[in-house]
């Protein structure tokens, strides 16, 4: 029996003919909103937002919200009631989530939104939220973009469509007014529709998708972060490892923030750190103190191993040990920590090289040496730059 994950919208969990598979479990879909559905409902929403009472208390529905997302009951449309025990074992069947990242996560979302200062006073906008599929941590644009708007649409991704539902789920069972909220799952083609439908937008994505959208005040785009590390010259290798296996290895390598190019100011020294720092990552067991997410999509682990291999220049070396690929006794799927060291010194003021700020769902990093000049280069083509004397990106 197939079991499908509906849509909200309209104020209702609604499914549809449209459907895509789940990953994970076979037996289970996604209801798809069709484009020319989510036009209809613009129309539902204009002539609905007139009539809607004024919603106070946002802040406090969404602490109460979060509260139930992270440990309590909700109902989901479409698999019924979900208790918290319920949505860790589900995303980890389906997106290969560990309960402790999930745990971190939720405790994440939390805390994002209790430092948040005073939101702007609401307008009468709806806001359309794209989600993406590598961390659920991004339903924090969801909560701000609730606190400001009259009416927030999330997309969820594809790959994991399960945290927007329990997030919608639970808004709901606060007392969220069902006609301010909606799920809206659909195709990656059918986003510019959605964009079109929408009066303000955040969008998560790769270069990929950054490419195809046009810049416009409306939109909020969170691209690629093409995190770097800058080793200042002098610094011992030791202490270099040390303070980059976080920056690399933390919350499974998924967020924009996470390392994927470590940069040595003092020649040479690239050499010396790039063997010390690919032991500890060869060292990471799966489910250690920052676990590993498995992949469930099948080859998509096989895929993103490649995609750091496939881009190696002449004299890189791959200096970790461990196959790329680790299936563990229970058939769950990992691509498994990478180091590479890349031959070149980069001295030029437009440093190419393919692993240069590439991203990766899983922990990786480039080890380079570069002069002042490229390391400018870099940094300036960086969201996250991080330097051992500060702690935090600059």
């Amino acid at each position: 029996m197939t079991a499908v994950l509906r849509a909200f919208r309209r104020g209702e969990w609604r499914t549809s003919l449209d459907r895509a598979p789940l990953p994970g479990p076979a037996g289970r879909e996604l209801a798809l909103v069709p484009e020319i559905v989510a036009d209809a409902d613009r129309r539902w929403w204009d002539s609905t937002l007139p009539a809607l009472p004024l919603l106070t208390g946002r802040r406090q529905l969404l602490l109460e919200a979060l509260e139930l997302f992270g440990s309590g009951t909700v109902t989901v449309g479409g698999v019924g009631e979900q208790s918290a025990e319920d949505f860790r074992t589900a995303l980890w069947e389906s997106a290969g989530l560990p309960g402790p990242l999930v745990d971190r996560w939720c405790a994440m979302l939390r805390d994002h939104l209790l430092k948040r200062g005073d939101p702007p006073e609401p307008d009468g906008r709806l806001a359309l939220v794209a989600l993406p599929g590598n961390t659920f941590t991004c339903l924090e644009s969801v909560c701000d973009q609730a606190e400001r708007s009259a009416g927030v649409w999330l997309r969820p991704s594809r790959r994991e469509p399960l945290s927007a539902a329990r997030l919608v789920a639970a808004l709901l069972a606060v007392g969220w007014p069902p006609a301010r909220i909606g799920l809206y799952p659909a195709e990656q083609r059918a986003l510019p529709g959605l964009l079109r439908l929408t009066d303000r937008h955040v969008v998560y994505g790769g270069a990929g998708l950054a490419a195809t959208l046009r810049a416009s005040p409306a939109l909020t785009l969170h691209g690629p972060g093409r995190g770097c590390a800058l080793v200042p010259r002098g610094m011992p290798a030791d202490e270099a490892v040390a303070w980059l296996l976080p920056l690399v290895a933390a919350d499974s390598g998924r967020f924009c923030s996470n390392v994927h190019t470590v940069v040595c100011e003092e020649p040479g020294a690239a050499q010396q750190l790039a063997p010390a720092l690919a032991a500890a990552l060869d060292a990471l067991p799966p489910d250690g103190a920052w676990p590993l997410t498995a992949f469930r999509e099948p080859g998509a682990a096989e895929h993103a191993a490649r995609a750091v291999r496939d881009r190696l220049r002449p004299g890189d070396r791959v200096l970790t040990r461990r196959p790329p690929v680790l299936t563990s006794a229970a058939n769950d799927v990992y691509a498994l920590p990478q180091l590479t060291l890349l031959a070149r010194h980069f001295t030029h003021s437009t440093p190419s090289h393919p692993l240069i700020g590439h991203e990766v769902s899983f922990p990786s990093a480039a080890v380079l040496s570069a002069s002042p000049e490229a390391v400018r280069a870099i940094t300036a083509a960086s969201l996250f730059v991080y330097r051992p004397v500060k702690r935090g990106p600059v």
